[in-house]
């Protein structure tokens, strides 16, 4: 069957609360693009758009929000992006509907990974939503917000009208589900069964978001891919210092001229500051900030007690950052004696000693040398974070992304690479294919990563007919379903193994990663 595309005068038009909108069909669904949800001032809270008597016309992104250097594409066969025009008017989304009907499906709202100083909700391929749409029979929206200093950057001391810009990009969010709430129905979507999902700094998103109290009643569940890091690590210090510095800086004499002055001077100004003020320990911005609207990481301070219930999905993936740095050696090639010799020699043999017997124990499919790539910075916390969380409720579900990538012959999986799997469209990224063209494990692995996504949106459970049983955690019992070729469910499967790579190897990793001049950047 060919493609299908129509757009016409009476194709796509919905009435939403501030107006129509016309988007676009393709293959059997509806497309809106560059809807916008709100708008702000610099610094500002969100606003309510003013309503509009002509059709608006929804078939192009909007703006994405301004970033604070240019992106220099590179390593796009890992993390394939696509690059946009950036504005401060950035507050819209973009949907993916079956149909603009009363069937009262699923919403997925997705917020974009790059921590909350970059990315954008077009920013990587595999972030389309039309196959999540058709084939989850459901309805996908994806969020542009302020990043960076627009959207994170406490100037709560110069007056009440800044009392919230150091979480201004979260309640951007709010705003965009508020929207959502109002008007999704006409889009086919039950407003009822919204699922916020994010990756990376849209998982850290789906935190902040459990954590802010404004945010309640406006989502049922949530989706946290690799987003349990340091980045909500809580900045409680007051932001009037750097405010003061950027304004002798720019030669400017007000708080009030920075909402005015030229974004890329701003940012120029901003990232000369930087470095002296986060090697002398002070406030910076750029990450959501405790007050009276976002309690804070709730590795610190716990889960709000109105949030206990909400179901969550955590999870993280093999090797996240280390496989950006590829090791010096053949990974394929290696014998068992050399892969334990190279081992030996990088953490020392009571090290090894210590370390094999437990990865083996946690990973007897994996090769030996794997270990030199496992990851244990958002493993880690991300342990911790599931404790905490599921000795509150009985709805919370760990995974781990095990699957070997056909890149460079075969790679542990990597930071952002389980996305296309997630939005069944690994059909979209090089990463995915095999060169002997059989790629029927990936397309297997694909139907049962997305299968949970769905089966999760709908009932708050992920688990369905393609995989093993998969009991939520509980307290002291972390059971993990690891994707791999074969999936499985492991119970508390590397709790021993993270702390004693942290302790014994992770030294070790770093100084022979600086030896190499490699930096492991989010």
């Amino acid at each position: 069957m060919g493609q299908t595309f129509r757009c016409d005068s009476g194709t796509a038009v919905i009435r939403t609360d501030k107006g129509s909108v016309k988007g676009y069909e393709q293959n059997g669904l509806y497309i809106f693009k560059g809807i916008p949800y709100a708008k702000a001032k610099r610094f500002h809270a969100p606003e309510p758009v003013e309503k509009w008597e002509n059709v608006f016309d929804a078939a192009s992104y909007g703006y994405v929000c301004p970033l604070m250097t240019n992106d220099r594409p590179s390593g796009e066969l890992y993390v394939p992006h696509r690059f946009w025009p950036m504005d401060e008017d950035c507050l819209n989304l973009n949907i993916w509907t079956p149909a603009p009907d009363d069937r009262g499906r699923p919403v997925l709202v997705w917020l974009h990974g790059g921590g909350f100083e970059a990315g954008s909700a077009i920013e990587q391929v595999a972030y389309d939503g039309a196959n999540m749409a058709r084939l989850g029979d459901a309805v996908v929206v994806t969020v542009n917000h302020r990043l960076n200093i627009l959207g994170y950057f406490d100037l709560s001391d110069f007056g009440t009208e800044y009392a919230n810009s150091a979480n201004a990009g979260t309640d951007d969010i709010i705003a965009a589900l508020q929207w959502v709430h109002e008007n999704i129905a006409a889009f086919g979507g039950d407003p009822a069964n919204v699922t916020v999902f994010g990756q990376s700094g849209g998982g850290a998103k789906v935190t902040t978001l459990l954590q802010t109290p404004a945010a309640d009643g406006l989502y049922a569940k949530g989706i946290n891919m690799s987003g349990v890091i340091g980045m909500l690590a809580d900045e409680r210090n007051s932001g009037r210092e750097m405010a003061e510095a950027l304004l002798a800086e720019l030669g400017l004499s007000s708080v009030h001229d920075l909402e005015t002055v030229d974004y890329r001077r701003l940012a120029r100004a901003y990232l000369k500051l930087r470095p002296a003020f986060q090697k002398a320990g002070k406030y910076v911005g750029c990450k959501p900030h405790p007050n009276a609207f976002y309690a804070g990481d709730p590795c610190r301070v716990g889960f709000r007690k109105e949030t206990r219930q909400v179901p969550l999905m955590v999870g993280s993936v093999f090797s996240e950052f280390f496989s950006f740095a590829p090791p010096p050696f053949d990974r394929a090639s290696l014998s068992g004696p050399k892969q334990q010799e190279i081992l030996r020699g990088i953490a020392g043999d009571e090290a090894a000693d210590i370390l094999i017997p437990l990865f083996r124990k946690a990973y007897p499919e994996r090769e030996l040398i794997d270990l030199l790539q496992l990851d244990y910075i958002f493993r880690g916390p991300e342990i911790e974070y599931i404790a905490r969380r599921s000795a509150l409720n009985d709805c919370t579900f760990s995974y781990l992304f095990s699957l070997d990538q056909p890149l460079c012959g075969s790679t542990p999986p990597w930071h952002c690479s389980d996305i296309p799997y997630v939005f069944h469209n690994i059909d979209l990224v090089e990463h995915t294919h095999r060169p002997d063209g059989d790629n029927s494990t990936a397309e297997r692995v694909q139907e049962q990563v997305f299968g949970s996504v769905m089966a999760f949106a709908r009932t708050g459970r992920p688990g369905h007919d393609t995989l093993p049983a998969w009991p939520a955690c509980r307290p002291g019992c972390e059971s993990t379903l690891v994707i791999g070729e074969k999936c499985d469910v492991r119970e508390n499967f590397d709790h021993e193994l993270i702390p004693a790579v942290v302790r014994y190897l992770a030294p070790a990793v770093a100084k022979q990663m600086a030896q190499k001049g490699t930096q492991i950047q989010h």
